[in-house]
Formats: C-alpha cells, sequence, structure tokens
C-alpha cells in the first residue's frame, strides 16, 4: 500500500509539475495560463495527448517537438520530475495526511517563485500571498508538532510570528540599503516571499533561511558580477535563493543546525 501511494504521490507530482511548467513559461508572457492548450512555442501547433504525458514523453520525443522537430527546453523535464520527487519525499515525512497537502502545495509555489525570479526577477503576488495563508493554516493545525521530519510552524502564533520576522528582516535591509546608497537593495517580493516561508517554518527557521540563502547566493553571484559591467550592481534574482534554502531547511532543517552546531563548538 505504501508503494502504491507513493507512487500515486510521484505521478501527481509530475501532473502537476506539468502545469507548473505552463505557469513558468505563460506568466512572465503575460499569456493565460487555461487557454489556448499546451502548444509548441516554435511552431504553435497543438501538443496531442500523448505527447504531454510529463517525463516520458520528452524522452519518447528525444526532446523535440513532434510537428517541427525544434528543441525542447531541458526545463520541462526537470521541472516535472524535481516536483514529483519532492511529493515523493514529502508523503514518505507524512503519509496521506493533511500536511502532504499542504507542503506538497508550498514546494510547487515555491518551485514557480523560483523559475519566475530567475527568468524576470519578480515574485508575483498571486503566488506568495496565497502562500502566507497557507503557511499561517499550516501553523493553525501544528503541523510542526505531527510531523517533526519537517521544519513546519508548531502553532499559529508560530507561524504569525515567522511571517512577520520573514517581513521584517527584509524590509529593515531595503531601508538601512535606501538610507547608505539611495537605491533599491531588495525587492518587495523578496519580503513576501520570505514572509511566505516564515509562515510555513516558523520564527525559529526564518534567520536559517535567509543566512543560507545569503552564502548560496554569494557563491553563485559574487563570480558573475566580477565578470559583468555592472560589477557589484549587478541585479540578483534573490527569490531564486531564497526558494533553494526554503527546500534544504524543510527537509534538512535538523541536520543543518546539528553540523552548524558541531563547527562552532569544534
Amino acid at each position: 500500500m505504501t508503494f502504491l501511494l507513493g507512487s500515486y504521490a510521484f505521478a501527481t507530482g509530475a501532473i502537476v509539475g506539468s502545469f507548473l511548467n505552463v505557469v513558468i513559461h505563460r506568466y512572465p508572457r503575460e499569456e493565460s495560463i487555461v487557454f489556448p492548450g499546451s502548444h509548441c512555442p516554435h511552431c504553435d501547433a497543438a501538443i496531442r495527448w500523448f505527447d504531454n504525458i510529463p517525463i516520458i514523453s520528452f524522452a519518447v520525443l528525444l526532446g523535440r517537438c513532434r510537428a517541427c522537430g525544434a528543441g525542447i527546453a531541458w526545463r520541462y523535464p526537470l521541472v516535472e520530475l524535481a516536483n514529483a520527487l519532492f511529493y515523493l519525499a514529502v508523503f514518505l515525512r507524512t503519509g496521506p495526511t493533511v500536511a502532504f497537502i499542504v507542503v506538497a502545495a508550498i514546494i510547487s509555489m515555491t518551485i514557480a517563485l523560483i523559475y519566475i525570479d530567475a527568468d524576470i526577477q519578480l515574485l508575483p503576488d498571486v503566488i506568495d500571498v496565497p502562500g502566507i495563508a497557507i503557511g499561517l493554516g499550516a501553523g493553525a493545525l501544528g503541523l510542526g508538532i505531527l510531523h517533526p521530519d519537517l521544519i513546519l510552524a508548531d502553532s499559529l502564533l508560530d507561524s504569525l510570528f515567522g511571517a512577520l520576522l520573514g517581513a521584517a528582516i527584509p524590509l529593515v535591509i531595503i531601508g538601512t540599503y535606501w538610507l547608505i546608497r539611495h537605491a533599491e537593495g531588495m525587492g518587495m517580493g523578496d519580503v513576501k516571499m520570505l514572509a511566505m516561508i516564515g509562515a510555513v517554518t516558523g520564527w525559529r527557521a526564518v534567520p536559517g533561511v535567509l543566512l543560507g540563502a545569503s552564502v548560496t547566493g554569494a557563491l553563485i553571484v559574487l563570480p558573475a558580477a566580477l565578470r559583468s559591467r555592472d560589477g557589484m550592481r549587478l541585479a540578483i534574482p534573490f527569490g531564486v535563493f531564497l526558494g533553494i534554502a526554503f527546500l534544504g531547511v524543510l527537509f534538512f532543517g535538523p541536520t543543518l543546525s546539528g553540523w552548524y552546531v558541531s563547527f562552532v563548538l569544534r
């Protein structure tokens, strides 16, 4: 039974991942995510159902459109596979419970935010604001107590404080940077996304997520900034790193904390 339900969770994740690809592709282009149906972005040919099976169709078609032969971006199967694996990972920790639905939804929203921010450096309110509400709901249900293998808020108060702290820290950074440089250092989308993350994980995890995002961002962006004409003024899609850090803390928070304590006390 566990195998069957796990397989169902994986398949559901792949299907939702296929929809995420539609959102990721169409939102930056201000296109409807409903109409028209799936079609090739190169030749506009409608994609038939048997060519639209998550992961499998990409492999069968060898990554090319059946109609025009144009290459299909690797992002499509990667998003589907990543979302499927995350759903399976969540199921193995929560089983068929309400927590699975809540956490799976937040993960899919985070994946969409990561790719959209990487594409157009924008974090849509239509994703992160509902994410805050879902996080508060998770806290109200006490999912952190019910599922200690995941870093989730223990109570509504924990979730609310996490959302407030998640919003407050980047707001302070924005204000300080403006006073020093008279320029915008972070966008309000980062504020709302970190508020969403704080609502989901509770206040204790917010500093760790922010630290992880900052370190990851510095390691990846600093070499690019040194090569760029803009130098340290290079625009950074910080939501990408917030999302990556959040997913890491969500699943491996206790392990990461243990490593940090061991390193500090060594």
